[in-house]
C-alpha cells in the first residue's frame, strides 16, 4: 500500500462544520463565510452555529453568551482542584493541568471556560496578582481581558479580539480537531478529546505558530536591515514565519479579516508600520526565491499583530489561540460521536523479518 505520510487528499471524515479550499482560499462554517460570521455572528454566535443539533437544539448567540459566563463562574469556584500545581509550571503546562482537572462527564461550556479563566489566572499569579473572578454577563472576548488586566478592556479591542475568536474559531480538519476525533472515537469522554487536541495544538508548527513571527520581528529591526536580514534567510533555507501555508496556496481569507481588525485599533502604529514594510519586501524577496509559489503572509502576521496590540503576552499566544478553537473541537468530538465509529488506520510494516 502506498503510504502518504502527513495524508494529505486523505478523506477522514464527513462533516458539516467547514469547508476549505486551499487553491480558491475559502472557507466555510456550516454555510457561512468568515465575513459573514465576523459581522453578524461573533465569537459566541460562531459557537451556537458549529454547535447547533450536538451541544442542543435552537441555539443562539444569547444563550451561548449565558451559557459561557455560568461556566466561566463555575470554573473560577472550583479553581482550587488544580491551581496549585498549574501554578509551579510554565503557562502552556499549566493550561494542561488545569484541562486534565476537568471531570469525565464535563458538559461542552464547562469544558471551554478551563481555557479563558486558567490562562488568564495563571498570567496574573506569574506576575505576582490575584486571580480576576469572571463576570457572567459578558462575552468571553470581554472577561478575557478584563480578567487578564483586572480592568474593563476599550470597545475597540474587544472588538479586535471577539473577531480574532472568531475568525479562527472551525477551520476543518486540522492536525488537533482530528486528534480530538481519534480520542472521542474510542468513546472516551468530550473532556479527554479537549486534552488530545490542545496537547496537539501547542506544537510550533500548529497552535504555537504566531508568537514567533513577533520574535522574527524583532530580530529584523535589530539588525537595522531588512532587506538584508530576508535575503541571508532565505538563502539559508530558513522560514520566514507568517508566510506561506500548508493548506492555502492562495492568501488565506481570515489574514484579510484580521489585517482589518489590527488597523481599526491604530495601537503601536510603530510596529504595525514596521511589520508592513516587512511584509512587504518579504513578498518581493520570496518571489524571486521561491518562483512559481504563490506564497502570501499567513493569518499567524496579523493574529500576532492583533494579539500584542491588546496586551496579550507573547508566551500566551498559543492559549488564546487555543480558547478560540476549544469550540471547533469539541464540535468536531460531538459530530465524531454521533458517526459512532472508531478511527483505526492501518501502517505498512518496515521492520525485519524473523530470521526463521
Amino acid at each position: 500500500m502506498a503510504v502518504n505520510s502527513g495524508l494529505e487528499g486523505v478523506i477522514a471524515a464527513d462533516t458539516v462544520l467547514s469547508h476549505t479550499d486551499g487553491n480558491s482560499g475559502t472557507i466555510w462554517v456550516r454555510g457561512h463565510t468568515i465575513d459573514d460570521l465576523v459581522t453578524h455572528h461573533g465569537f459566541e454566535g460562531t459557537v451556537a452555529i458549529i454547535w447547533e443539533g450536538f451541544a442542543g437544539e435552537k441555539l443562539t448567540r444569547e444563550a451561548i453568551t449565558h451559557e459561557f459566563g455560568a461556566s466561566r463562574v463555575r470554573t473560577f469556584a472550583a479553581m482550587d482542584d488544580w491551581i496549585g500545581a498549574a501554578a509551579k509550571r510554565p503557562l502552556l503546562e499549566g493550561v494542561r493541568i488545569a484541562l486534565a482537572a476537568l471531570p469525565e462527564v464535563s458538559k461542552p461550556a464547562d469544558i471551554h471556560a478551563v481555557l479563558p479563566v486558567a490562562t488568564a489566572a495563571l498570567i496574573r499569579l506569574r506576575d505576582g496578582q490575584k486571580p480576576v473572578a469572571p463576570d457572567p454577563a459578558l462575552t468571553t472576548a470581554a472577561d478575557f481581558l478584563r480578567m487578564l488586566r483586572g480592568a474593563s478592556a476599550g470597545a475597540n479591542e474587544i472588538r479586535a479580539l471577539d473577531t480574532y475568536l472568531t475568525t479562527v474559531c472551525e477551520n476543518g480538519l486540522g492536525n488537533s480537531s482530528f486528534a480530538a476525533r481519534v480520542t472521542v472515537s474510542t468513546r472516551a469522554s468530550l473532556a479527554s478529546a479537549v486534552v488530545s487536541g490542545y496537547c496537539a495544538f501547542t506544537g510550533p508548527l500548529h497552535g504555537g505558530a504566531p508568537g514567533p513571527v513577533l520574535d522574527m520581528l524583532d530580530d529584523i529591526k535589530a539588525s537595522g536591515d531588512i532587506d538584508g536580514w530576508i535575503e541571508n534567510r532565505l538563502k539559508d533555507g530558513g522560514r520566514l514565519m507568517g508566510f506561506g501555508h500548508r493548506v492555502f496556496r492562495i492568501r488565506d481569507p481570515r489574514a484579510d479579516v484580521l489585517r482589518a481588525a489590527v488597523a481599526a485599533l491604530n495601537k503601536d502604529a510603530g510596529r504595525l508600520a514596521f511589520a508592513s514594510e516587512v511584509e512587504h519586501k518579504a513578498l518581493a524577496a520570496l518571489a524571486r526565491h521561491k518562483p512559481g509559489r504563490a506564497l502570501q503572509s499567513n493569518i499567524e502576521m496579523n493574529a500576532a499583530l492583533l494579539l500584542d496590540a491588546v496586551g496579550v503576552p507573547r508566551d500566551a499566544f498559543t492559549q488564546v489561540f487555543s480558547i478560540a478553537r476549544c469550540p471547533g473541537w469539541l464540535a468536531n468530538a460531538m459530530e465524531q460521536q454521533k458517526a459512532g465509529r472508531m478511527i483505526r488506520p492501518a501502517s505498512n510494516y518496515v521492520g525485519p523479518k524473523p530470521a526463521a
